[in-house]
């Protein structure tokens, strides 16, 4: 299987320190999907405010664990949000963001048992 993350910022800013990198692998795995449970529900509301405020809080998290599409897609969020876009458009860049999310926290879990 593809790794769906890459842990290689994650390492370099720990200095390969293993529980450094468990307990960052930790809160991911348990506070990503809340995060991304409120951004949903922002773009449901269309409380542009709500979303940014979490798609912020999400960004470097997910730079920092190599998910280099998922980043792109929540600067989209976040841009949608400073444009009080049309709900419509940014529907299935949520979506997307929240699959790639839900492999790397599955594929993490694996790998690190979790």
């Amino acid at each position: 299987m593809a790794l769906k993350y890459n842990l290689a910022k994650v390492y370099a800013l720990s200095d390969n320190d293993p529980e450094f990198v468990n307990e960052i692998l930790n809160l991911f795995v348990t506070e990503v999907p809340s995060d991304l449970m409120e951004i949903g529900e922002g773009i449901k509301k269309k409380d542009h405010k709500h979303t940014y405020a979490f798609a912020h809080k999400l960004k470097p998290t997910l730079d920092l664990l190599g998910l280099n599409v998922a980043f792109e897609e929540i600067l989209q969020i976040e841009a949608w949000t400073k444009a009080e876009g049309k709900k419509k458009e940014i529907i299935e860049t949520y979506k997307s963001v929240k699959t790639q999310v839900k492999d790397a926290i599955k594929e993490i879990r694996k790998d690190f048992d979790l």
